[in-house]
């Protein structure tokens, strides 16, 4: 797992950094989709996550759920475009789940993608993750997650 100035990256995941969400490729061909250490470091304490509803299709580059803080509000976009197949109720439920958890418990929904193919070969995934947030995280001034937290 690569951990840049305190944010967990594991390494089996695939990350789109510019929008700072992580995927999971599963057995049955859908996608775990969620928001990286980095995103919730810098969001703070989440107070809401409004996730589309099953069923609803969401183009690439597109939210795919809105996400609030006390500092801030946004989308979470997603790299492939896909029909939504399930969203994490427990998340919705208690957002705080995804600053404590985020790549286990606080996983923000499933999605049938489309064109994965053409989308997985622009994500960074291994031993090219850190490089790529460090430089992200100094773009964006962000100090790290242990300073956030």
């Amino acid at each position: 797992m690569a951990v840049v100035l305190g944010c967990e990256l594991p390494d089996e995941l695939l990350y789109d950094v510019e929008n700072n969400m992580w995927y999971l490729e599963n057995d049955d061909g859908t996608l775990t989709v969620g928001m990286t250490s980095v995103a919730v470091g810098m969001a703070g304490p989440l107070v809401a996550v409004t996730p589309k509803k099953v069923g609803r299709k969401v183009k690439p580059g597109k939210s795919c759920a809105t996400i609030e803080s006390g500092k801030w509000v946004g989308p979470a976009k997603l790299a492939s475009g896909g029909e939504v197949v399930e969203i994490n109720e427990a998340l919705v439920a208690a957002p705080t789940l995804a600053n404590e958890d985020p790549y286990s418990q606080g996983w923000l929904l499933k999605v049938r993608p489309d064109e994965w193919a053409g989308v997985k070969p622009q994500l960074i995934t291994g031993g090219a993750i850190a490089a790529a947030y460090e430089a992200k995280m100094q773009a964006d001034d962000f100090a790290g997650c242990e300073a956030a937290a």
